[in-house]
């Protein structure tokens, strides 16, 4: 085969494969919001449950994605973000299909056969950014991300950044969708 060709289709898989989150992400907005309006914020924590090491990561990551937005921090804030954090025990089983020798009759007759399941159990953590008009004190913007994976500090270390940022890639919101 030609090796432009070649190179190409593993570029394309390899871009594929990056670009794959782990994470579930949705949003929702108030349609009446004019997210245009709102230039400062203030952190509040109402329901935030993890250590302070992780608290400090969430908290940082949602303030820097605000002020990549071109948003500032306020005592008088136009809107007040409500950071909670919450996380699940999941228990996740696989099993694959039976293999093995077959006796007589083929594959529908008698014979010998495996069949193996296997579970792991694990934690895993979501996070809530609720926008609230300071004004108003209504919830005018929500993003939900999910698959955190709480056991491994490594990974925590990594994922919320990552999190934080692909909630906050949603605001404000396209209303041309």
């Amino acid at each position: 085969m030609n090796k432009k060709y070649i190179i190409l289709l593993l570029a394309s898989a390899t871009l594929g494969l990056a670009s794959c989150s782990p994470f579930q992400v949705k949003s929702d907005y108030a349609e009446t919001a004019n997210f245009n309006e709102y230039k400062t914020y203030k952190l509040r924590i109402d329901d935030l449950k993890m250590n302070d090491i992780d608290q400090d990561r969430v908290l940082n990551e949602v303030s820097k994605q605000l002020q990549m937005k071109g948003m500032s921090v306020s005592e008088t804030p136009d809107l007040i973000v409500n950071v909670k954090a919450n996380h699940k025990k999941v228990q996740d089983i696989q099993s694959n299909r039976p293999y093995g020798m077959y006796g007589w009759g083929g594959p529908f007759g008698w014979g010998v056969g495996m069949n193996r399941t296997w579970t792991s159990n694990y934690n895993q953590g979501a996070l809530i950014l609720d926008l609230i008009d300071a004004r108003t004190q209504k919830l005018v913007w929500q993003g939900v991300g999910s698959g955190i994976s709480v056991d491994s500090p490594k990974s925590k270390q990594k994922q919320i950044p990552e999190i934080v940022a692909e909630i906050m890639a949603n605001y404000p919101p396209n209303r041309m969708k």
